[in-house]
């Protein structure tokens, strides 16, 4: 096993915001597209990295639903970058076991193609258990929430749920991936210290790593580091001990 990680406290569920690609490129001199494309390979180290751990779930913060305001170039970028990572990867990681999901809103401006995709990979791969990537794409932590709302309001109003019947487990029920265990572990990269809307249900008692390298750089060795660091902590959630 690898040095410094107990294997039986691997966490169960690691989600990482991806962040610095631009800052990445323009240190380069590079386009702010440039730094994306380079950013394919730490996501696929760190995939690789979390199967040498035994991790049985990632999350990674593809798209969300505030990168539409990006110039519209880097929009069309991000676009056909997400439609092509789908077909050169995907047979790749069904032959490795990983299912891939997305989470996020379907529709709107996602051109009907990458959504194609998106479902056709989720078929693929549906079977597999290794290990679960979920990719947040158009994805917003409180889009997530007003649309659970919408749909427990419209259980009310047929008349299928009472006011009184909602609680925590209802949300969690109407959220995109209901059955997806929330993470032990939020990793972000580049240096900057919030969430930026993501998984902000999921996130309650996750415990936070920052890390000042840029995603392009970001390897499994990093990965492996923030474990360390995860099973370093003491976690209460909220009793103390006595």
């Amino acid at each position: 096993m690898i040095d410094g990680i107990d294997p039986g406290r691997i966490p169960r569920h690691i989600a990482i915001v991806m962040d610095g690609n631009g800052r990445w490129a323009q240190l380069r001199g590079l386009k702010r597209t440039e730094g994306h494309a380079a950013g394919e390979e730490a996501l696929f180290d760190a995939v690789e990295g979390g199967l040498e751990l035994g991790l049985p779930w990632m999350t990674v913060y593809a798209f969300s639903t505030e990168n539409w305001r990006r110039p519209l170039d880097e929009v069309r970028f991000l676009m056909r970058f997400n439609e092509s990572l789908l077909l050169r990867r995907r047979d790749d990681l069904n032959e490795r076991g990983v299912r891939v999901r997305f989470i996020g809103r379907r529709g709107g401006r996602v051109p009907k193609r990458v959504l194609r995709h998106i479902e056709d990979t989720e078929a693929l791969t549906a079977k597999n258990r290794r290990m679960t990537l979920t990719f947040a794409f158009n994805y917003g932590g409180r889009a997530e929430l007003t649309d659970a709302v919408r749909a427990i309001a419209g259980e009310v109003k047929a008349g299928t749920l009472k006011p009184d019947q909602i609680s925590d487990r209802t949300i969690a029920r109407h959220l995109y991936a209901p059955d997806m265990p929330d993470p032990d572990l939020m990793v972000r990269t580049s240096g900057e210290y919030r969430i930026s809307n993501y998984l902000l249900w999921q996130s309650a008692y996750s415990e936070f790593l920052f890390t000042d390298v840029l995603w392009p750089d970001f390897r499994r060795e990093h990965l492996f580091d923030a474990v360390r660091e995860f099973q370093n902590r003491d976690r209460r959630f909220g009793a103390v001990e006595t």
